[in-house]
């Protein structure tokens, strides 16, 4: 056979082998080309920006409680009373009624004082008698101050069943009944000054160390009480009066009565929570809350340089409101930060700032 004709089957096969593989190169290379084609196409990530701004910042304690009267205190009487009977005996006389307002010293109420005010008379009768007598020497001096000493308890036995406010304020309960029998253990009248009431709130004992007498408070109550995380429109200010340095075993918490402005409408009884500002940091670097992303105990926020979102490790303090405390090296007031779309941004990025 002739060895030139078996070559060149082989050398026919070689070169299509070769041109196959060509392809091949050919068709993975095209694809490499696309592959870096894509890979510089620049992603925009659209977010929200703000501001790095200064401001006051203040750590509070809260506590929840109840509206009180003032209790008695820096020579003071206290702001509220409930009256009973000093006696046993029958009201004769109610000239009051509930939500009105009274004076110190105005009649409340009072029992029938038949029969003591014929012992005052009987009394003031022997005495002037005793009288008459020891000028005439007819009688001792102990017998006189006998006499003297009968009237004296005689009139304060009816002085008692003259029952008087001790306070001035606002009549808020009144079950005295003309007629009715009463003995000293019914509350028969209850009178608050409206103008004198505290919030008296329980605190937590691990929190009560950081508090101090004149501390502002502020107070909240309805639907702000319900939520205290920020201040409420519904807040009222006031200042610690009283710690008490008593722990209650139970509840594991600590008594605080904070004042309420003499102007406001709150009422006895009302259920109050109250957050004490137990310390005031002033300009400070602060973020809103949702530029702030906090991963594995560790917090960035992205800072706007040009069309670029760059992240910046800082260190969180304070929360108030919507407001959190920053600090970060090279940060400083004024600067634009990502807000809304900084959670799960790279560490640096193209971004597109939506109008807000």
């Amino acid at each position: 056979m002739n060895k030139t004709l078996m070559v060149w089957p082989a050398l026919t096969g070689a070169l299509a082998g070769g041109l196959m593989w060509l392809g091949a190169a050919r068709a993975f290379a095209d694809a490499d080309d696309k592959l870096a084609a894509e890979e510089k196409v620049v992603t925009e990530v659209p977010v929200h920006v703000g501001k790095i701004t200064l401001a006051t910042m203040h750590n509070y304690v809260v506590g929840y409680g109840t509206v009180e009267p003032e209790p008695a205190g820096n020579n003071r009487p206290a702001a509220g009373a409930k009256l009973t009977s000093p006696t046993a005996g029958v009201v004769i006389e109610t000239p009051c009624a509930e939500g009105q307002r009274v004076k110190r010293g105005d009649l409340i109420f009072r029992l029938d004082s038949r029969g003591a005010d014929l012992a005052v008379d009987v009394a003031e009768k022997n005495f002037a008698r005793q009288q008459q007598l020891l000028a005439s020497e007819s009688t001792s001096k102990k017998a006189l101050l006998d006499a003297e000493q009968q009237l004296a308890t005689a009139r304060v036995q009816q002085a008692l069943l003259r029952v008087e406010s001790p306070v001035s304020g606002v009549v808020v309960r009144y079950n005295a009944r003309a007629g009715e029998a009463v003995d000293t253990t019914t509350v028969l009248a209850e009178i608050i000054d409206l103008d004198r009431l505290v919030a008296t709130v329980r605190i937590p004992t691990a929190e009560a160390d950081r508090l101090t007498t004149n501390q502002p408070v502020e107070i909240s109550s309805g639907r702000g009480a319900a939520s205290v995380a920020g201040a409420t429109s519904n807040a009222v200010l006031g200042a610690v009066i009283f710690v008490s340095p008593q722990v209650d075993a139970v509840t594991d918490t600590v008594l605080v009565r904070a004042s309420i402005p003499s102007a406001l409408a709150m009422r006895p009884g009302q259920f109050v929570a109250a957050r004490i500002v137990c310390e005031t940091r002033n300009d400070r670097l602060v973020v809103p809350v949702e530029s702030v992303v906090t991963e594995d105990g560790a917090s960035v926020i992205s800072v706007v340089e040009g069309d670029k979102a760059i992240q910046k490790p800082v260190k969180t303090g304070l929360r108030e409101g919507r407001l959190v405390e920053v600090e970060g090296d090279g940060l400083k007031e004024g600067m634009t930060i990502v807000t809304v779309g900084a959670y799960a941004l790279p560490k640096e990025t193209k971004i597109r700032v939506l109008e807000k």
